[in-house]
């Protein structure tokens, strides 16, 4: 039997045990939840701007995910296994020594300790108060620094602690997350570094490598190990880009509604250690190449804390206007070791007044000056949010492939109509992208801050319960300077990009009709 098949038949003897253990807890709620979700993309300049002489890259990708969640007075507990492909990624058939394809999403679980919405707990101190432990999701607010991420098939976890307090309307959650490569009885400390590093490398001569061990090399844009790597400074990608998992987190969230107005605040704290330079040499026939790259076997880490608050009243006589304000800042040090010092704000107003939704809005995300002496890195980083949600569907900044240096600066206008019976909705947004500050062009002069805008048209259709079909349809209008803030040569991208996508998403309960 190849190890795929084993795996899936102990998922559904599992499965078929725990239904088997409901029929006996009559006093536990026990849900089954399935999502197929298949989306065919057209990318013609989807993340940064193609080169001239390209071709458009047309593919499918697809979740397949299992969430089981047992709920009762004292616990709650959840798992979720998922499978994220492309379509033709694998073989028609498979070999033992393909492996499992299958990843554990969520594992978690609730002990509740204090519920006096339970009679079950004779006594309790406060309203809610439980300990989530396990691989998790950490989405708060409307996930701008703390998301799951869900539009990547794959989506984001982490593995952590959370202790979670409801009481006289506040809601405080209080997390932390170590992160650790192995266990093994002769690992020297605690260095760590990212699982997720890909096994092979090129080395400074083209020739494929395996990694070393404990290196995160660096590469240049053809994919080759060099001593400075990618010029990462120009264009560096956000927490949500990297390769490199932080070693530990804590936060605090603490929010408060007032009536109709909700005010939350959040500190974060993330930790990465430090590294050092180092290069391994490599004999290939003549060739004699080296892997360059960053080892993490340095005491210490690097501290980053962001904190800041989260303003959301809603007023009128059918509550149809919202209101949305909020301010972050960062310090500490980068994950190089850099002093930081940065902040972003958010503006945006929403008028609702019946079947049509309207939303003026501005986003700032500080930067770095190029014409600026000083050492000091005033990039705002928006740690683990859902980027794709704010600055544009084609994710051109602060996702995997990076964001200026300089900031951005993001005004936009958003109009969304719903159908009454809520089965249709479709969206028009419109972003106008700026430099927060000022960026050189080759010539070390400064380029004009306008980089482009974009168009985004999203329609949705329920087909019925548990089926979804989404379309969408995304139009950039880009300047030259946009082939700066993406590191591309001048003059050779296309500067009208264009992406699309179809997707299908089915999500049953298999246990509730």
């Amino acid at each position: 039997m190849y190890k795929n098949e084993s795996n899936h038949n102990i998922i559904i003897r599992a499965l078929a045990l725990l239904l088997v253990f409901s029929s006996f807890t009559a006093s536990a709620q026990l849900s089954l939840t399935g999502q197929i979700r298949s989306r065919a993309e057209l990318r013609d300049g989807y993340g940064t701007l193609q080169p001239i002489g390209y071709s458009n890259a047309f593919f499918i990708s697809q979740r397949t995910r299992l969430t089981f969640n047992y709920k009762s007075s004292r616990l709650i507990f959840q798992t979720s296994i998922q499978d994220v492909r492309l379509w033709g990624q694998d073989a028609s058939t498979t070999t033992p020594a393909d492996g499992s394809k299958l990843s554990v999403h969520e594992a978690w679980a609730e002990i509740v300790l204090s519920n006096k919405a339970d009679k079950d707990f004779k006594i309790s101190p406060v309203d809610y108060f439980a300990v989530k432990i396990g691989r998790q999701e950490l989405s708060y607010d409307d996930e701008r620094l703390l998301g799951a991420t869900d539009w990547i098939q794959q989506a984001r976890r982490h593995d952590a602690i959370v202790l979670k307090m409801l009481d006289k309307g506040w809601q405080l959650d209080l997390g932390a997350a170590f992160n650790q490569n192995t266990d093994a009885t002769n690992y020297n400390g605690t260095y760590y570094v990212a699982g997720n590093v890909s096994p092979t490398v090129k080395d400074s001569q083209g020739n494929l490598v395996n990694t070393p061990a404990g290196i995160i090399p660096l590469v240049n844009a053809a994919g080759i190990s060099s001593k400075t790597g990618s010029p990462s400074f120009i264009n560096p990608p956000g927490t949500n880009g990297l390769n490199q998992n932080y070693k530990s987190l804590q936060y605090l969230y603490a929010a408060k509604k007032i009536d109709k107005t909700k005010i939350s605040a959040l500190f974060v704290a993330d930790e990465f250690g430090k590294y050092r330079l180092d290069s391994i040499k490599n004999t290939s026939g003549i060739d004699v190449g080296y892997v360059y790259g960053r080892r993490f076997d340095q005491s210490g880490v690097n501290t980053r804390f962001t904190t800041g608050l989260l303003i959301n009243p809603v007023f009128g006589a059918k509550n149809e206007w919202k209101l949305n304000g909020g301010f972050y800042y960062q310090g500490g040090h980068d994950k190089d070791g850099l002093a930081l010092s940065a902040y972003t704000y958010t503006l945006s107003a929403i008028y609702n007044p019946a079947r049509f939704a309207y939303t003026a809005g501005w986003d700032y995300l500080s930067g770095n000056d190029a014409f600026s002496t000083s050492t000091t890195n005033h990039r705002f980083d928006p740690l683990y949010g859902t980027p794709h949600k704010f600055w544009g569907y084609m994710d051109y900044f602060y996702a995997v492939s990076g964001a200026p240096n300089g900031g951005l600066s993001n005004p936009y206008l958003k109009v969304k109509y719903i159908s009454a019976d809520a089965r249709f909705s479709t969206e028009l947004a419109n972003h106008y992208f700026y430099l927060a500050q000022n960026q050189k062009n080759t010539a070390g002069q400064a380029i004009d801050k306008y980089l482009g805008t974009e168009f985004d048209l999203t329609t949705s259709y329920k087909l019925n319960k548990v089926t979804t079909v989404d379309l969408g349809l995304s139009y950039m209008a880009a300047t030259s300077s946009m082939e700066y803030a993406k590191n591309i040569t001048p003059g050779t991208a296309h500067l009208n990009p264009v992406w699309a996508y179809l997707q299908i998403n089915i999500k049953p309960d298999f246990l509730n009709k």
